[in-house]
């Protein structure tokens, strides 16, 4: 059936008319104009409520855009589509760390990594939570776990000096001089940390 829909779509110039509304969105987005991104988005919205890349891309793009409500709704919509997707959670994990909402973005990361637990952003988005209301020992646990697997990623590595910055100044002075530096020579927070 869905395959019978894609193909009536196609036939009679559907297909076209969301391509040309997505090509415009993402040239919109290129500029950072979100607004306009967001308007030629919404007439197919208005025609398909339900779709998941849809929903999942004006999420993004409200996230982008600042108006942070608006994206949670729509990611919201992307993770009803599709329960199982990461996507839209990990959309949501995003707006909840730049609103100040730690413990709901920590929640669904969580979520997330009861199902895939080395998942490099779900681990990520809640390493910074934990690192923000201050469990600097789970934030730890995390990045020494990412980093078992992911040993010269430079943002666990970055993630792992922050927290001994304030936890054990002179151990952060080690990794960012004996890590950070020599992987990126001239990566801005060891640098700074380094010029105190």
């Amino acid at each position: 059936m869905k395959k019978l829909l894609i193909l009536f779509l196609v036939i009679f110039g559907f297909g076209d008319e969301i391509q040309k509304s997505y090509l415009q969105s993402y040239n919109y987005e290129k500029v950072g104009d979100y607004t306009d991104a967001i308007k030629v988005l919404i007439p197919l919205y208005k025609k398909y409520p339900k779709g998941y890349t849809l929903n999942l891309r004006l999420g993004y793009l409200f996230f982008m855009d600042k108006k942070y409500d608006n994206a949670l709704k729509y990611y919201k919509n992307a993770s009803l589509i599709l329960p199982y997707s990461f996507e839209p959670k990990l959309g949501m994990m995003r707006v909840y760390l730049t609103t100040g909402e730690y413990q709901k973005s920590i929640e669904i990361g969580y979520s997330i990594l009861k199902v895939d637990y080395y998942n490099y952003y779900a681990n990520l988005y809640t390493l910074q939570a934990l690192k923000l209301k201050k469990d600097y020992k789970n934030a730890l646990a995390i990045a020494n776990k990412m980093l078992t697997i992911y040993p010269t990623d430079i943002t666990y590595l970055v993630n792992l000096a922050k927290i001994y910055e304030i936890t054990n100044p002179s151990y952060a002075k080690e990794i960012y001089e004996k890590s950070v530096l020599i992987l990126d020579p001239n990566n801005i927070p060891a640098k700074l940390f380094l010029n105190k």
